[in-house]
């Protein structure tokens, strides 16, 4: 497959490439039934020969140029009805009949706040372009009207969420003028997939009142239905707690699918470089060390424990605390006792066989460096941070 995708330096389109190219050269095989043989990028600075070349052979067209922070108004509908108009009379130049699809904007819906929108009005001339193309070609045309997007862009410039997340990651002031004002998003990576479905011929379909989606197989608009309701003030109380996780090692609540996982993710693409990486607290003494890698608000902590040639560690018990140990380099044995029984159990663990053990409630347990020459590098979870307060935490030999 041909795919000829313009706007490719922007936003979208650079996602978008980047993704076909993976696809192309085999490092994407989530989607076998889509077989990529040449990408036609074309962006602002490209040729109208270059634009000829591609439509002359592209079986699929993804249109995501257009103009979004023009000096005035009329560049509104000369950047996005008309190159629009200019792509479509050189698809029919060559009696092109690809499937195309255009990125449209929920403004042009021209409803509510949105209903002065010159930017609204140019993005809705172009959507009757496209139709009107489809009837007259019979190819067929998906066009999607985007909520806000959600990815790695310039701040201060078209997005709220990318400019609190250089501004929390640079550290720099901001204005929130309402936090109770709810933004529809939608994540780069759920665009990109919905496109692929598109491809597929699978995408979704609606109809639109007014601003309100309203699903149906048979709409006249596509639309990628992965998107996420949430107010300024939830984005910037999310991106606060995300910038404090290194100090407090607290890591927020991120789970599949969720509006925080990707915005953890696309406030990291913000972070200056010497942010990368940050220091963690090693408590050291004689017999190693033991540092606190990761809290989390309802899995325990995951920690590193470092344990020098000959030195037993542990030698305590929990009510209702458990553990896992997990060696990863050197040479240990780990021992357990039963504090109402006095069973035993030994476990002998080396970094050449990874395994992990249980720290079982009520039963007494050490960990013992069995190498004269090599620290025992283990990794401990546990089902909950360590609190001073309250450490459920008992000390006695494993064997007296």
């Amino acid at each position: 497959m041909k795919i000829l995708v313009t706007g490719s330096k922007g936003m979208v389109g650079k996602a978008l490439v980047a993704q076909l190219k993976n696809i192309r050269d085999g490092k994407n095989q989530t989607r076998p039934d889509i077989q990529v043989e040449t990408i036609f990028e074309y962006d602002i600075d490209s040729t109208q020969e270059e634009l000829e070349v591609a439509c002359q052979s592209a079986d699929f067209v993804f249109n995501l140029a257009g103009v979004n922070r023009p000096e005035n108004n009329e560049e509104f509908m000369t950047g996005n009805f008309g190159f629009a108009s200019t792509l479509l009379d050189t698809l029919k130049k060559y009696d092109n009949k690809a499937t195309i699809m255009l990125s449209s904007s929920i403004q042009a819906t021209l409803s509510g706040r949105f209903g002065t929108s010159e930017y609204g009005k140019s993005k809705l001339a172009g959507e009757e372009l496209f139709f009107n193309y489809a009837e007259e070609t019979g190819a067929k045309v998906a066009v999607y009207r985007f909520p806000n997007l959600m990815g790695h862009s310039k701040p201060n410039y078209n997005s709220a969420v990318s400019t609190f997340c250089y501004s929390v990651a640079n550290d720099l002031d901001f204005t929130v003028n309402d936090t109770a004002t709810e933004l529809e998003l939608l994540y780069i990576d759920d665009l990109i997939e919905g496109l692929f479905d598109l491809i597929e011929g699978q995408e979704q379909r609606c109809n639109f009142d007014g601003i309100e989606v309203i699903p149906d197989s048979n709409g006249r608009f596509a639309y990628i239905p992965a998107t996420h309701h949430v107010t300024l003030g939830e984005i910037v109380s999310l991106l606060e707690s995300f910038k404090e996780q290194p100090v407090t090692l607290m890591m927020p609540k991120i789970p599949e699918g969720s509006f925080a996982k990707k915005l953890f993710s696309l406030y990291l693409t913000y972070l200056p470089k010497e942010k990368f990486k940050y220091a963690l607290k090693m408590n050291v003494d004689n017999r190693g060390s033991f540092t606190e890698l990761v809290h989390t608000k309802d899995c325990g902590q995951v920690s590193i424990n470092i344990s020098k040639p000959g030195i037993t560690k542990g030698q305590h018990w929990h009510a209702s605390k458990w553990e896992q140990f997990i060696v990863v380099s050197g040479h240990g044995l780990i021992q357990e006792r039963n504090m109402e029984t006095g069973e035993m159990v030994e476990f002998e663990v080396s970094g050449d066989k990874i395994e992990a053990i249980y720290m079982i409630p009520g039963w007494t347990h050490n960990i013992i460096n069995l190498s004269d020459t090599e620290n025992l590098v283990t990794v401990m979870t546990c089902n909950e941070i360590f609190d001073p307060n309250r450490p459920d935490t008992y000390f006695e030999e494993v064997k007296k």
